[in-house]
């Protein structure tokens, strides 16, 4: 049969049974045609699970076809020998076997020889890769032979098997820069040609290799990955977004691409591709509501099939970026009905994590903490990396405190004293330096003493304010050292951009639990938020806002 009818034919077929079938009504087959047939048999029987049928490796047809391959290698051709020895590793024949050792030395002795072609080296180069463990010397070999063509004519699919062979030979310990430093200067002109799973590929390289460096190469590619976000498979696009984490990008197009697609796709979606999703967001500071919200219904119908890392992934996010879906009741509900059957499968700090976000959405676990504050559960805590930081036993605190302050009814047992801190910084707490030393200028302009007013101030409560004033009874403003006569405080919060999501009015979760706690606390808490001061020039007029921000009733009277 003619081989191009042949090809057409065979790509009709679906099943191994109809392939066996159609192979069995020909007479003789090129080289090329059985390598070819191998290759169909391999696309329809294997998928993520492996070897969908394993009896097919016993049928007839299939072992006269590796009969070929096992005792004349030395007479195909370079494609129908790397084709099917491609084939073969897809479809798992155990690479000690007779027919896998023949095949991989007839291609070692070729590639010794020089006779491989670039779309042979990169064959055999693939085939080793999938095979795993492969000899680095075979790699550094493959990639010296693809050198001595001119770079800039490479391929896109031979830039990519070429990253993957570096990122085997740098974890052996070889150094290879300068051909990465060329690699990445010709893949910047090729990125618009790079389908998903090539983009894919290529940004995890670079992650895997430590590429900081190539900026401009990881730019280009972190937005053209923008238009296959829909065609991305799950593992492709949790190599995107972790490389998304690593080099810091962000874009918003990226974004919105998401938004489009989880939704859309969420009940499809693998697990760990959601958790990543929600990883980037939290680190990011996105707060997506289509992502929150679809994220949200994935978790009420499937979070008994999630494994206990993945539920904490997938609900801090919640807390941390201060975000309540339509659907709260609903995925609370479900939170505490799998905490019941699963809270012993928990690592300690993962649950400490997960119990510790929810207070910041004024979800109170109630029927957990006696368990987060017994001397056990805290031992535990203490025993497993990182211990009992100042992070951990803040968070701690911080819990003790909602309880105290939020949930008077709790009768269970307190944190005790020697895990509890004073006061612990979040990572977002820091008011925002320039911000500060405006309202500080503009307060000085409006109170005339600098004695009337504290900067960062400690409270017995763990938090620290950014900026308080006293007041006594009548409502004058004491000096800020003065103890007696204090009838009541108020609690300027200075909150920049750093204490909001990402280009948003929403403030993260540990700053609403903050001010939230210095109002119980007997605090008047007043927001000084950037939004509102970014565009307010002089000191004269940044005075007018605070008058009218702090002392509402008194505004105007003075004027």
């Amino acid at each position: 049969m003619d081989e191009q009818l042949f090809f057409k034919k065979l790509e009709k077929l679906c099943t191994s049974k109809e392939i066996f079938y159609f192979l069995s009504s020909l007479g003789v087959m090129s080289d090329t045609m059985a390598s070819g047939a191998l290759q169909r048999i391999s696309e329809v029987e294997v998928d993520d699970g492996g070897l969908k049928n394993p009896g097919l490796l016993e049928n007839e047809v299939f072992r006269a076809l590796c009969f070929q391959f096992e005792f004349q290698s030395s007479k195909l051709s370079n494609r129908g020998l790397l084709n099917a020895l491609q084939a073969l590793i897809k479809l798992r024949i155990d690479p000690q076997s007779t027919l896998m050792t023949s095949l991989l030395l007839e291609s070692e002795e070729r590639l010794d020889r020089g006779q491989l072609t670039a779309e042979n080296l990169c064959a055999l180069g693939e085939g080793l890769l999938e095979l795993g463990g492969p000899s680095c010397a075979t790699l550094e070999q493959i990639v010296k032979h693809m050198q001595e063509r001119d770079i800039e004519r490479w391929s896109p699919r031979e830039i990519v098997m070429v990253y993957k062979i570096l990122q085997v030979t740098v974890r052996e310990g070889k150094q290879c820069q300068n051909l990465l430093n060329r690699l990445n200067r010709v893949t910047l002109h090729t990125v618009s040609q790079l389908n998903p799973n090539f983009t894919s590929v290529i940004l995890n390289s670079l992650v895997v290799l430590h590429q900081c460096r190539a900026v401009p190469l990881v730019t280009a590619l972190c937005k053209h990955s923008v238009k296959h976000v829909p065609y991305f498979t799950d593992h492709e696009l949790v190599n995107v977004l972790e490389a998304f984490l690593y080099f810091g990008q962000k874009v918003q197009i990226f974004t919105e691409a998401l938004e489009r697609h989880v939704p859309k796709s969420i009940h499809t979606m693998h697990p760990q591709t959601v958790s990543k999703v929600m990883q980037y967001c939290c680190k990011k500071m996105i707060l997506s509501k289509p992502i929150f919200d679809a994220v949200a219904e994935g978790f009420i119908s499937s979070a008994e099939r999630l494994t206990t890392d993945q539920i904490a992934v997938y609900v801090i996010p919640f807390g941390t970026l201060n975000y309540l879906p339509p659907s709260a009741s609903s995925l609370f509900r479900k939170l505490e009905a799998v905490l019941h059957t699963r809270l012993g499968h928990f690592q300690p700090h993962t649950l400490l994590n997960l119990l510790h976000s929810c207070v910041l959405i004024q979800r109170y676990p109630i029927n957990f903490l006696p368990k987060i504050f017994s001397p056990y559960f805290l031992q535990k805590l203490q025993a497993q990396p990182p211990g009992l930081n100042r992070v951990v036993m803040s968070q701690l605190t911080q819990l003790f405190l909602t309880v105290t302050l939020e949930c008077p009814f709790y009768e269970g047992p307190k944190l005790l004293s020697k895990y509890q801190v004073k006061a612990c910084p979040t990572p977002h707490s820091s008011p925002d330096v320039h911000l500060f030393k405006r309202v500080k200028k503009g307060l000085l302009y409006l109170l005339k003493k600098r004695i009337y007013f504290a900067s960062e101030v400690s409270t017995p409560y763990f938090y620290v304010v950014d900026i308080e004033i006293k007041l006594d009874e009548e409502g004058f403003v004491l000096p800020a050292a003065q103890l007696e006569e204090v009838h009541s405080r108020i609690a300027l919060c200075v909150d920049g951009q750093n204490r909001f999501c990402a280009d948003s009015h929403n403030l993260l979760g540990e700053e609403a639990i903050k001010q939230r706690h210095l109002q119980l606390l007997g605090y008047e808490v007043v927001q000084i938020p950037f939004f509102e001061i970014e565009s307010i020039q002089n000191t004269r007029k940044m005075a007018d806002y605070l008058h009218k921000k702090i002392f509402p009733r008194t505004y105007g009277l003075s004027n």
